[in-house]
Parts: structure tokens; C-alpha cells; sequence
């Protein structure tokens, strides 16, 4: 590092020569807008020797010496100092009411947002890593709708009628109202308020991509961990009359993981899992004792429900084998290679129990996908219910699992 005072001292000397400047770069190195000192760059014009002694020179830096080295020293060690929220140069390039987003420095160094961000990229690259797409900053990676479209399509088995590739703005915003628009046609039935849109995705206001993700992340139940009641102080810049005015807000990113999933009402698992743990093993052995008494019959047999109707083929031969009626091979997969595959079986299962009026809770087929317990014992107990009346093999009529 240079020495603060050798620094100052080099300067004063130039001063002689050079326009008078201000002394923002040592008062605060954080608010000088160039990575280099004050006078990088500036025409020096030829000194003559013969100047050099003269004494106007040499009193003006003897004037201004001890005070501009005590401004280096302050300025060295203000650093240890608070700074305020910077605002970078293109966000005070407004038009008239026109507003921009920055989040506070400090909400961006908060452990629980820095867990969100990773949490996001890292299921973002997982759904990706076929299309070979690495998403590094969600700002810079997603602003132009190309990854979004990659995300949306691969999430939701679909494909959008927009252009491969975008090069201008235009057309990235055009992707980007088609991506957004069947974003909200999927989430209509929750009913969210959006808290984004094409102008601020696109503008890479990074709160509006976070509750875009999140919300994706929520619909399609994500196998990841989203930490709970993340929030970020946000410093909203606006143009009114020709002035930068500034305000200070804050924005709610995650609640709850059962409030951002729209889960509202508990039923018995919510109990159980959270309440009565010791009992989950005695339901799920009278669970998978009724599913083999029935998958037998097939030479089928089940030992753990987690995994084994992740990939809905067995799901879909149980509920064939329980409701009188023959599945055409081509209609399901019967030995999935992917996720999509597996989605395809379980979403046609759970569409055949809706059909019949067997599911009392609503359930996602990403979440039998993804192996999450409290779904698919809900999915065995609707079956087992409607058909627990039915004599099992000694006669006696099943007891349903409380």
C-alpha cells in the first residue's frame, strides 16, 4: 500500500500547476468515481527546472501540506468507517418519474440473504445442467429472459414460441413478456399479487428476480431450503421535476415455508409430522401393508414409500390393481429416464384420484417427485381410506391409521 503521506505530499507538489481539485477522493475513497487517483489521466503540463526555486511555489505547498497530509491520513483510515449506500452511476440516470432499486450494502451481507441467493443459483444450475447453462449472478444471467425461458420450459414440460437468441432490447424484452406471461398464467390460481415485471427483470432490479425465483422455486417445489423471513432495506431513487429523490423500504423476499406455498390449512400429517414423529412408523407399516397386499397380486412389493413411488409406475399399477382398470403402455412410462418422465406418471395418477374424488388435500406432482414424505403418505391414505372397507385376506375388514 502507498504511503498515505508520501501520496498527499506528491500531490501537493503538482499543485502548483494543475486547476484546483476537490478533495472528495481522500475525504472518502469509496465516493471517488474513478479507480484511480485524482489527478490519473490529467495533461501535466512540461515543468521548467529553473522554477524550481521559486518561492511562490514553495510557499504555496508549504501552505498546504500539513493540511492535506492529515486529509490523507484521515482518509486511510475512514474505511473502518460506516459508509453511506452508494448509488451507482447508471441508477441516477433516470427519466422524469422514473425509479430505480438498490438494495442496502448491508441487507446484501447478511448471512440469510447470501443463503437465498446460493440457495436459488444452485437450483437454477441443477434444473439446468443438461443445457449446460452455469448461472454465476442472477442480475447479469437472467435480466435478458434467455435462462428464464430455459427454467420455465423445463420446469413446466413446455415449450414457449419465442426466438432462440436476442440480441436487442427489444427482443429481449418480447421474451421476456412471453416467459413472464406464462409465469403468471401458472400462478393465477394462487392468486399472488406479482412483484415483478418486464421492466424491472430486465432493468436487473435484483429484489423483482428474487421473488420471481422464489415464487417458481414455491410452485414447483423445489427440493431445496429456502431460508424463512429473509428481508433487504432497499433504497428506491426516484425523478420527480428534474431532482434525484431517495427513500428507504423494506422488502419481504421469504415468510414462511408453509405461507409462501400457499398452505393455509393443516390436515392429520402436518400433525403428525410435526407433533406425533413416534407414531409415523405405525402408519406407514399399515400403509405399506395394504399397498403389498394388493401389489402382490402383480409380484410387486413395497418397503419404502418415499422412493419407490418417486417415479409414479408403481403408483399408477396400485391404482389400476385397486380401481378395476387397465393402463395402456403408452400412455405412462414405464421405465422413466428423467425427471420429466416421472412428472408425466405421477401427474397421471394424481389426475386419475381427482377424477374419482379420492384426494381430500391438494397435492403437487413435483413433490412425489422429489420424494417428500407427508405427500406421498397423503396420496397412499386416500387410496387406503376409500378402499379400507374392503375385507382383507383373513376377512376382517382394515382399520384406517390414526
Amino acid at each position: 500500500m502507498i504511503d498515505g503521506e508520501l501520496l498527499v505530499s506528491l500531490w501537493a507538489c503538482c499543485l502548483g500547476n494543475l486547476p484546483p481539485l476537490p478533495l472528495m477522493w481522500f475525504t472518502c475513497s469509496r465516493s471517488w468515481p474513478h479507480p484511480g487517483p485524482p489527478w490519473e489521466g490529467a495533461h501535466l503540463p512540461a515543468r521548467d527546472h529553473r522554477e524550481d526555486g521559486d518561492s511562490r511555489c514553495a510557499g504555496r505547498c508549504q501552505l498546504r501540506v500539513s493540511d492535506l497530509q492529515e486529509e490523507g491520513k484521515n482518509a486511510i483510515n475512514l474505511p473502518m468507517c460506516p459508509a453511506p449506500v452508494e448509488v451507482h452511476p447508471e441508477d441516477s440516470l433516470l427519466e422524469e418519474n422514473e425509479e430505480r432499486t438498490v438494495i442496502d450494502p448491508t441487507s446484501r451481507d447478511d448471512p440469510r440473504f447470501k443463503e437465498l441467493v446460493k440457495a436459488l443459483i444452485d437450483w437454477i444450475n441443477g434444473v439446468l445442467v443438461e443445457e449446460r447453462i452455469i448461472v454465476k449472478q442472477l442480475e447479469e444471467d437472467l435480466y435478458d429472459g434467455q435462462v428464464l425461458q430455459k427454467l420455465l420450459e423445463k420446469l413446466a414440460d413446455c415449450k414457449l414460441n419465442v426466438a432462440e437468441v436476442t440480441q436487442s432490447e427489444i427482443g429481449q424484452k418480447q421474451k421476456l413478456q412471453t416467459v413472464l406471461e406464462a409465469v403468471q398464467e401458472l400462478l393465477r390460481p394462487h392468486s399472488r399479487p406479482l412483484q415483478w415485471t418486464v421492466d424491472s427483470i430486465h432493468g436487473k432490479n435484483l429484489v423483482a428476480i428474487l421473488h420471481l425465483l422464489v415464487a417458481l422455486a414455491m410452485h414447483f417445489r423445489a427440493p431445496i431450503h429456502l431460508p424463512e423471513h429473509v428481508s433487504v432495506q432497499v433504497v428506491v431513487v426516484r425523478k420527480r421535476e428534474g431532482l434525484l429523490h431517495s427513500s428507504h423500504v423494506t422488502e419481504e423476499l421469504t415468510t414462511t415455508t408453509e405461507m409462501m406455498m400457499g398452505r393455509f390449512e393443516r390436515d392429520a400429517f402436518d400433525t403428525l409430522f410435526d407433533h406425533a414423529p413416534d407414531k409415523l412408523s405405525v402408519v406407514k407399516k399399515s400403509l405399506i401393508t395394504f399397498v403389498n397386499k394388493h401389489l402382490n397380486k402383480l409380484n410387486l412389493e413395497v418397503t419404502e414409500l418415499e422412493t419407490q413411488f418417486a417415479d409414479g409406475v408403481i403408483l399408477l399399477l396400485l391404482i389400476g390393481q385397486l380401481e378395476g382398470f387397465f393402463l395402456h403402455l403408452k400412455e405412462f412410462y414405464l421405465t422413466p429416464s428423467s425427471p420429466a418422465e416421472m412428472l408425466h406418471n405421477v401427474t397421471l395418477a394424481l389426475e386419475l384420484l381427482k377424477e374419482g374424488g379420492l384426494l381430500s388435500y391438494p397435492v403437487n406432482p413435483e413433490d412425489i417427485v422429489n420424494k417428500d414424505a407427508k405427500s406421498t403418505l397423503r396420496v397412499l391414505y386416500s387410496l387406503f381410506r376409500k378402499h379400507k372397507l374392503k375385507e382383507s385376506t383373513d376377512g376382517v375388514p382394515q382399520r384406517s391409521p390414526n
